[in-house]
C-alpha cells in the first residue's frame, strides 16, 4: 500500500524532502513506518521511539489526528493514509 509522509523540521532535513511516497505491506502499523524510518534515515535513528513507546515530545499524526488518541504505535495504516513526523518543538517566552 502507498503511504505519505510527511516530515517537519529537523526531520525534514534528515528525510531530504518534505513529502515521501513509500510503500508499504498490508496491515502496517505506525511503528512499522517508524522502526522503518529511523534504520533508513542516519538523523531519526533513535529519535522516534524510545524503549518501546513514542519518544517524548515528538508528535505523530495519522491523516490529521494524533496517534497517541488513536491506538498509538499500534495504529493500523490504509492505504493512501498521510502520516506526518514532527520532532520536538521549543521556544517562546
Amino acid at each position: 500500500m502507498e503511504l505519505e509522509l510527511r516530515f517537519f523540521a529537523t526531520f525534514r532535513e534528515a528525510a531530504g524532502d518534505k513529502v515521501v511516497t513509500a510503500e508499504f505491506a498490508e496491515g502496517t502499523t505506525v511503528g512499522d513506518v517508524l522502526r522503518e524510518l529511523e534504520a533508513e534515515y542516519a538523523g531519526m535513528d533513535g529519535r522516534l521511539i524510545v524503549n518501546g513507546e513514542l519518544a517524548p515530545q515528538i508528535n505523530v499524526l495519522k491523516n490529521g489526528r494524533e496517534v497517541l488518541h488513536l491506538d498509538g504505535l499500534d495504529t493500523t495504516l490504509e492505504e493512501g493514509d498521510r502520516l506526518s513526523v514532527f520532532p520536538p518543538v521549543a521556544g517562546g517566552t
